[in-house]
């Protein structure tokens, strides 16, 4: 439906109405969409060919269809170099990686030897599900045992990450 107008006249006045604009539909997106993808390929065509209309017709209509496989063969271009991108391999921060030994009172929980700090948090977590000391309700807070309340500075509840930050001060 496209705009309508109508004029009626009426002794001396002149009455006009407008309707809405007609509204798109699934058809007419996927037409201005394939025609935006191509829009590319028919400037560059339409430059090279003849002034008369009847020839820009067929030759940007032959142009899509040529221009169709290419466009197929740089997608998969481009897929093939983001495989190659994932397959090299993450390398770790050397910062957590770096051995550092625990205090005496965090060495009762996760042994004596020097560990990573990432390795020192997954045995205290080991610790804390081993002995059930997470909060039943409030599963952020950690319930502290005698051992962990020397880690924890005396405190009887801590969350989880008040927890790093007591835990990393036990560790040069």
């Amino acid at each position: 439906m496209a705009k309508k107008t109508t004029t009626t006249k009426t002794a001396a006045k002149k009455t006009t109405t407008k309707t809405a604009p007609k509204k798109t539909t699934a058809k007419t997106a996927a037409a201005k969409k394939t025609t935006a993808k191509t829009a590319t390929t028919k400037k560059t065509t339409a430059k090279t060919a003849a002034k008369t209309a009847t020839a820009k017709k067929t030759t940007t209509k032959t142009a899509t269809a040529k221009t169709a496989p290419t466009k197929t063969t740089t997608k998969t271009t481009a897929k093939t170099t983001a495989t190659k991108k994932t397959t090299t391999p993450r390398k770790p921060n050397a910062a957590f990686m770096k051995p550092l030994n625990p205090s005496k009172e965090l060495a009762e929980i996760v042994g004596a030897t020097a560990l990573p700090r990432t390795e020192v948090m997954k045995k205290v977590w080991a610790y804390i599900k081993k002995n059930n000391l997470q909060d039943s309700k409030n599963r952020r807070a950690i319930n502290a045992d005698d051992k962990l309340k020397a880690v924890f500075g005396g405190k009887k509840q801590v969350t989880m990450f008040e927890m790093t930050k007591l835990v990393s001060s036990h560790l040069k």
